[in-house]
């Protein structure tokens, strides 16, 4: 006699192709949760035709950059199973203007760039995870903790470590989205909600036309396999260890920042204090010394 599979939600933006829709479908069948699969894209066609191959999926045709057009897809989302338990912030783009490109000296001023990388790749990401924290605590208030672990992974990019210089506004929204990360980590947890930013190297996705991803060599390439399999054990929780041997246990695994690159993940830690001056304000600003004053505000706006 088979127990029954536990009933899980997910919200994934830029779901309906690349690595949204690769962890959408290592979610239909996965081996123990029954995933509710909501899959978030602005493209109408190649979104459902993903819900249409999937279990138990649904599709939003949604503008991750128009906040109520989120709204709008937390809602139907929420309202599915009034519970949340997975959102995968996860839509990017790469820049496609020449951010160095020289205007007649004797001209008028340049034109702003377009930036709508970082309308999507960071300020989009901002209220994915602004909603997030407010579903959860729905979700956390209707399900209790024992029957929840709400999940918020947020995809930045080895770009958001190392600079990438031909694609500036690019690398500097996935940097944007890891010091984001390391930011909330700490109060997202406290109130119950295991946070991550996913760092994958070179992955062939849409970002990229075929005839774009030729001019890399093929070593450069981390199997899409490698990043679905890393965000799969970090929802699932539970002990985890990278490849250089760290460990961290079920209670550690939370606010972490994950590079994978080729077959292999790794934890990357924040950078160094440069003296003990700096790391005493920077502490002075961190949850520990701050939690009394929210949960003062808090109750004030509660009473």
């Amino acid at each position: 006699m088979t127990s029954k599979m536990q009933k899980k939600v997910a919200l994934i933006t830029g779901g309906a192709s690349g690595m949204g829709l690769a962890v959408a479908a290592a979610l239909s069948s996965h081996p123990t949760v029954d995933w509710e699969l909501h899959l978030v894209d602005l493209n109408e066609e190649a979104g459902k035709k993903a819900s249409s191959e999937l279990k138990n999926a649904h599709f939003h045709k949604t503008n991750v950059t128009d906040y109520d057009s989120l709204v709008s897809a937390f809602e139907a989302t929420w309202n599915t199973y009034q519970r949340i338990d997975f959102i995968f912030a996860n839509a990017g783009i790469v820049e496609r203007d020449n951010f160095y490109k020289k205007h007649d000296l004797n001209g008028p001023p340049p034109p702003p760039p377009n930036q709508l990388s970082v309308d999507i790749n960071f300020k989009a990401v901002i209220n994915t995870a602004h909603l997030a924290l407010h579903y959860f605590r729905k979700s956390l208030a209707k399900n209790g903790r024992e029957g929840s672990d709400p999940v918020l992974i947020m995809t930045a990019s080895c770009g958001g470590l190392y600079p990438s210089e031909f694609c500036p506004m690019y690398s500097g929204s996935k940097a944007g989205i890891v010091n984001f990360h390391r930011a909330i980590n700490v109060a997202y947890h406290h109130e119950g909600i295991r946070t991550f930013a996913t760092c994958p190297g070179t992955i062939k996705t849409p970002l990229l036309s075929n005839e774009e991803w030729k001019a890399f060599p093929e070593k450069f390439f981390t199997p899409l396999e490698s990043l679905v399999d890393t965000v799969v054990k970090l929802v699932d929780g539970g002990d985890i260890e990278d490849a250089k041997g760290v460990r961290k246990t079920k209670d550690q695994n939370w606010g972490l920042t994950v590079e994978v690159n080729g077959k292999n993940f790794y934890f990357r830690d924040a950078p160094e204090f440069c003296d003990a001056n700096m790391k005493s304000m920077m502490v002075s600003t961190g949850m520990a010394a701050q939690l009394a004053r929210i949960e003062g505000t808090a109750s004030d706006l509660n009473r």
